[in-house]
């Protein structure tokens, strides 16, 4: 292999971390806005209304999965495996085409959803306000979708980014104002009053899509001169049959339309199962909002934060990924896999730990006055996000590779023993919350085994076990320890905490990377991969603690 063939593959993985690094940062900020507006809007509805709301937005999410939301991946799969292959005419199409598909796609979907609202909420019929007005937001979100995946396509994930932390900004505004006025009319407490402010809530996730559409139309425009002069230099290639295209889209979208269905269905199908069982056993339908409610907006929320990281760089992996794999690459493949991985454990391991023993002090921070219901749902699912990390950028992995009824065989087997494992525990005892949380970490952890056996079959991709698990996984449990340690040691002095979680967050961050460092796995190069990865090798450099 010539040097300039060496250096190319290393130029092109260094670009995938930048790009990854890009887009999980604004992941990790687009989660940390959607954690920390959840805190004044819990103290307006409450975990009533957060149950309300939860429930129509796991149908929405549900929804959006069908009709809309797949199109990202498949249109920078599809996209970018031409880009390749220099087909520029041909992109150009596949984009024109995907615009018509979520233009008729959405229509009809956002149609349905309104009509059959009672339908789809029946179990619990006072969240059929926000279901209703999430109905145009299923629209909208198709051409946002396909916008940012032509982008992504071209290896720019800025303009994604920046649209994701703005849709978030004006969803998290927009939902506390809306919230507060929606239930003003009415006496706190109320359900009336819960389930307006709940609606007030889903009219912000609609408006945040708006603004993440304008901004990635601008951000597309800015592009289009520079997107179009490769389209007119292609003269190498000949425009291809919208039908055939059309018909390419089909075929490629609809099995990852399939795949996203299955895997995310699982939410559905836990507030199905969850309201059906204990409206069954007489439950008082207000208690069951509010357990339903916490598991929504303060678990699912939390864990959601650090699992970002891992869908940015599984977003990011696909084109790189899929680019590889078309050339034959298969190496290179393995290679970027690997990395996306490493990058991936690093981060979501010791976020997982720190959860585990920092969950009263963290849920009480963001939901003052919440019960000790969460935070005890938040020690025992944290693992969740580890196997649900792993489990996404799999996933990514093998959508990019063309593999894109493994994950969804893989789902559908998870989903099974889910809700074997789900049912009997909701009927036969009163774990309510805490049975949903076990079925989540179930469902986590036989997706990520799966999907990484059917990596392993796929590309033949040798997972670093060592640098990837073993090392995050020993440097986290000590981290553990000082985190824990710590804060209850500050906060005996100060009785303050936040200031206590804050100090002892930063000691665990430290505490962290030096045993990171001290157990010598990683090179420079790995390091250098990180967000301000040159931060952390100057440190090390310091502190003599990088292997040559």
């Amino acid at each position: 292999m010539s040097d300039n063939t060496s250096k190319n593959k290393e130029r092109r993985a260094s670009g995938f971390a930048a790009q990854a690094a890009i887009l999980a940062g604004a992941g990790i900020v687009s989660r940390i806005i959607g954690v920390l507006y959840r805190s004044p809007l819990f103290h307006i509805i409450g975990d009533e209304g957060n149950g309300y709301y939860g429930s129509a937005y796991a149908i929405y999410a549900m929804i959006l999965m069908v009709s809309t939301y797949s199109i990202p991946t498949a249109v920078s799969k599809i996209i970018s495996g031409k880009l390749a292959m220099k087909e520029y005419k041909s992109a150009r199409q596949v984009f024109k085409c995907s615009l018509v598909y979520v233009a008729v796609v959405g229509a009809v979907a956002a149609g349905l959803t309104y009509i059959f609202a009672p339908v789809l909420v029946k179990e619990q019929p006072n969240a059929l306000p926000c279901m209703k007005l999430f109905a145009p937001t299923i629209f909208l979100a198709g051409f946002l979708g396909v916008y940012r995946g032509y982008l992504q396509a071209y290896n720019t994930m800025v303009p994604t980014s920046i649209s994701q932390i703005i849709e978030q900004l004006v969803n998290a505004v927009v939902s506390v104002v809306a919230a507060y006025f929606f239930s003003l009319p009415f006496t706190k407490g109320t359900t009336e009053y819960a389930m307006h402010g709940a609606q007030g809530s889903a009219l912000g996730t609609g408006m945040g899509v708006v603004a993440g559409l304008i901004f990635i139309l601008i951000a597309y425009g800015s592009r289009r001169k520079e997107i179009m002069k490769t389209v007119e230099m292609d003269t190498k290639h000949e425009e291809e049959s919208y039908t055939r295209l059309l018909k390419q889209i089909f075929f490629i979208v609809t099995p990852i339309i399939i795949a996203s269905f299955v895997y995310n269905i699982t939410t559905t199908v836990d507030m199905k199962i969850f309201y059906g069982i204990l409206n069954t056993k007489h439950v008082d339908t207000v208690y069951s909002a509010n357990m339903y409610g916490i598991f929504s907006g303060q678990y699912t929320v939390l864990i959601n934060l650090p699992v970002s990281i891992a869908s940015a760089v599984g977003t990011a992996l696909i084109p790189s990924i899929s680019a590889e794999y078309t050339k034959g690459d298969k190496k290179s493949a393995e290679k970027v896999f690997n990395q996306s991985l490493s990058m991936t454990m690093l981060v979501t391991i010791p976020c997982a730990v720190g959860m585990a023993v920092l969950a009263e002090p963290v849920v009480q921070l963001l939901f003052r006055g919440a019960t000790k219901t969460a935070s005890s749902a938040l020690t025992a699912g944290a693992i969740a996000v580890v196997f649900y990390a792993m489990s996404t950028v799999t996933n990514s992995v093998l959508q990019g590779i063309g593999k894109v009824m493994a994950p969804v065989i893989n789902s559908a087997f998870a989903l099974v023993i889910h809700i074997i494992i789900l049912v009997p525990i909701l009927f036969a005892t009163e774990l309510n919350i805490y049975a949903l949380v076990i079925g989540t970490v179930v469902y986590s952890f036989i997706m990520c085994v799966l999907n990484g056996i059917s990596v392993k079959k796929s590309i033949g991709a040798t997972m670093d076990v060592k640098k990837i698990f073993v090392a995050p996984a020993i440097a986290s449990l000590f981290m553990g320890i000082a985190a824990w340690g710590s804060y209850q040691l500050i906060y005996r002095i100060v009785h303050i905490n936040s200031v206590s979680l804050i100090i002892a967050v930063i000691i665990a961050i430290v505490f962290y990377f030096m045993c990171i460092l001290g157990l010598g796995v990683y090179k420079e190069d790995d390091l250098l991969r990180l967000p301000k990865g040159n931060l952390v090798v100057k440190l090390a450099k310091k502190l003599h603690m990088l292997r040559d």
